[in-house]
This record gives structure tokens, sequence and C-alpha cells, in this order.
């Protein structure tokens, strides 16, 4: 591995116990310069997950708790009448921020939801007839409840697109569970955590993506990927063209965590699940994201494309 991501991942997962894959996943989404979505049950290290990667990276962190009842200005910001100098000041939201952890994202109206909308895609809001930019570097990490719980709303595709990545923690297994009931509760070393690298150092990282070279031979298995999930029976809805850029963007970082120079196809399905399984649908599911599906369908994907044509 990347020696200083590696030291990355070591530090994370000192607190998210036996989640090694799931912390290696959203580490390549942030270094991708992506948005990363977290999906599961209350109480699975979501949140743990989010403030130890803000943490680890040096990057300034705030959350928002979404409700039913949270307006675009509580996450934006709004402008203020100031009587004595009879101007409008404006207030910069939590969203002015490094990284943003959209708690429980899916609990929220969808007019909330797609208050995030532009600062995803553009690192920028536009309030009140001003657009204003969003500091560098600018990351969304999302977490939401399965949709069969109570009080939820589905985010849209448009919405779910803007998520590099989608995850899912799940059960630890036995022996992490162990170490977790028997030792002192993991948060609390989320106060001991220091920084593994600086801004500078991010950036430098982020734009060694770009340098990842990706041979012929892996295009076209990327290509045939996607061909096969818009051609497929299986498949009600294939890969868009952003969706397949967003894989091998994907698969560069990733080969980067692991210190290689170049892509393999290990790489390619190392990422495709956390990449592809928001973005497709299957016939029968409105939602296949939500559902066992969704899993069913990346790996039948995998197993049906031959690496080598």
């Amino acid at each position: 591995m990347n020696p200083t991501l590696a030291g990355i991942t070591n530090a994370i997962s000192q607190v998210l116990l036996g989640k090694d894959k799931q912390v290696k996943l959203a580490l390549t989404c942030l270094v991708a310069e992506g948005h990363l979505l977290i999906e599961d049950l209350p109480g699975m290290g979501k949140t743990t997950l989010a403030q130890a990667l803000a943490r680890t990276l040096g990057l300034r962190y705030d959350r928002v708790q979404f409700t039913s009842d949270l307006l675009p200005g509580d996450i934006l910001g709004v402008s203020i009448f100031d009587q004595q100098n009879s101007q409008f000041h404006f207030h910069e939201g939590p969203v002015f921020t490094q990284v943003l952890l959209a708690d429980e994202i899916n609990r929220s109206t969808p007019k909330t939801q797609s208050a995030l909308l532009e600062a995803m895609e553009e690192r920028q809001v536009s309030v009140e007839g001003s657009t204003r930019a969003l500091p560098e570097p600018f990351f969304v990490i999302a977490t939401q409840n399965p949709l069969s719980q109570a009080g939820t709303y589905p985010l849209p595709e448009s919405q779910l697109d803007r998520f590099l990545m989608c995850l899912s923690l799940g059960y630890p297994d036995p022996e992490a569970e162990r170490q977790l009931l028997s030792g002192k509760d993991p948060r609390l070393s989320l106060e001991a955590i220091s920084p593994e690298l600086d801004l500078v150092e991010l950036r430098t990282i982020q734009q060694a993506v770009n340098e990842i070279h990706i041979s012929e031979a892996v295009l076209d298995y990327v290509q045939r990927l996607i061909a096969f999930t818009r051609h497929h029976e299986r498949f009600a809805c294939g890969l868009s063209p952003r969706g397949a850029m967003a894989l091998l963007r994907a698969a560069r970082a990733w080969a980067l965590l692991m210190g290689r120079e170049h892509v393999l196809p290990d790489d390619i399905q190392a990422v495709l699940p956390a990449v592809v399984e928001h973005r497709v649908q299957g016939f029968g599911a409105a939602r296949i994201h939500n559902s066992n599906e969704a899993e069913s369908l990346s790996h039948f994907l995998l197993n049906s494309v031959d690496v080598l044509n």
C-alpha cells in the first residue's frame, strides 16, 4: 500500500474495528474527490467513520442532523438584517466546511435534500442571488437509514448519482465485536487521532490520481462491463457515461492506495460494487441500491463479463 494512505487506514481501523475494506473504500472515495453515501442501520459506526476520516485528513468538519422540519437555509445559511448598520449580513451555514456529515439525509424532505445538489456538483452555493464558493477541498459524507424504516424519503436518482460511492458497514464479525465489547468505546479514541497529512499533501495525492495509467486492455474490460449493464435483460437501467467515468476515477484512486502506478482489472472489481450498485436498477426492484438484489446484480455483472475478450 501507499505508505501515507496506509497510515491513514490503520488509524481509522483502530476506531472502526473489523471494517478494513470499507475504510479503504471510503478513503479511496475522498482521495478521488468524490462524495460518499453510507447506508446502514443506526448504530453501525457511520458517524464514527465520517469523523475519523475528517480527523486523519486534517480537515474542518461539520455535521447536520437531517430531520423532516429541516429547511434549505439551515444548511446553506441565511442573511440577517443588522439594524445598527441597516445592512443584511450573510451567516454561513454548516455547508461551508471541508467535510460535511449529512446525517440521516433521507429523513428530510426532497426540497431540503436538493439543497445539497449544487454544493456537491459545483462546489458552490447560490443564496439570495449571490454565488458563494465552498472551501477546498469539499466532501459530503451522507448517511441514510434503510428505506424500510419509518420516516424516510427516498433520494432521487439525480442526487444518488452525485455520490461517487455507496457503502454499507454491516454487523461486525465475532472477533471484532468481542474486541469492541471487552474494550473501551472506540469512539473515545477519536480525540486521540491526529492528522496524518496536511492540505498540500492531500492535494498532491489527489492530483496523483490523474497520473495513474489505464491500459487499453483494462479500458476494453470496462467497456464490456458497461455494455453488459445496458443490454442484458436483468438490468432495467444501465450505467451512464458519468457513472462509467466515476468507475474509472475510483479504480485509479484504489490503485494509488494499493501503491501502484497503473490500474489492474482487480482494481475495477474492488470498487465496482460501491460505485455501481446505487446507479443501476434491475427489474422488480424500484430501489435497487437498498436491497439484496443490488449486491447480486454487481456480482452477476462481474461473474458474467470476462476480463479478457
